[in-house]
């Protein structure tokens, strides 16, 4: 898998989203927990990795880190290098997104714009953490495949329109 860091800065190399193709899982299954100090809301952890395939442009592919905790509304992200350092922090909230990339922070009026700008394809955020917690949701261009979901994997291709992308998690069980 080759790493491009053209659009997509280094998070997002290490995001989606080893989001990485030959990630290992196990066959505890993955309950989400309550987040901390949150009475909405879950939270995940695990590894991730994104492939955007753009005719235009030379392909794209991030792996990475992440704990993820949340709602589609309210929530955050945060993404980790394969040492374990934080490379960057996603939080967002109605009307407000913010990414913050060590002392660089890029803000948006929305989610779905921030995640665009920065990973080069819209990820479909409602449908996401549906697909985190088992339930296949549908999401406009995306196909879902949750046959591994209680090995803790998903896997998600969009389809239509360009750029194509892939999306895949690797869930951490709960403890």
């Amino acid at each position: 898998m080759s790493h491009h860091f053209t659009r997509i800065g280094k998070w997002q190399a290490a995001l989606a989203l080893g989001l990485a193709l030959a990630l290992t899982g196990c066959s505890t299954p993955h309950i989400p927990k309550p987040a901390p100090g949150s009475s909405s809301g879950l939270a995940w952890s695990g590894r991730m990795g994104l492939q955007v395939q753009d005719p235009l442009e030379q392909e794209q592919s991030f792996s990475a880190s992440f704990h993820l905790q949340g709602s589609p509304e309210q929530g955050s992200l945060d993404v980790f290098n394969p040492l374990g350092s934080q490379i960057a922090k996603l939080q967002w909230q109605p009307g407000s997104a913010l990414l913050q990339q060590g002392e660089r922070i890029t803000q948006s009026d929305s989610l779905q714009e921030l995640l665009r700008q920065s990973l080069g394809t819209v990820l479909p955020v409602q449908a996401l953490f549906s697909w985190l917690q088992g339930h296949n949701a549908s999401a406009e261009g995306w196909q879902v495949d949750l046959s591994r979901h209680s090995e803790g994997r998903i896997t998600a291709q969009r389809i239509t329109p360009l750029p194509h992308a892939t999306l895949r998690v690797v869930l951490q069980p709960v403890d």
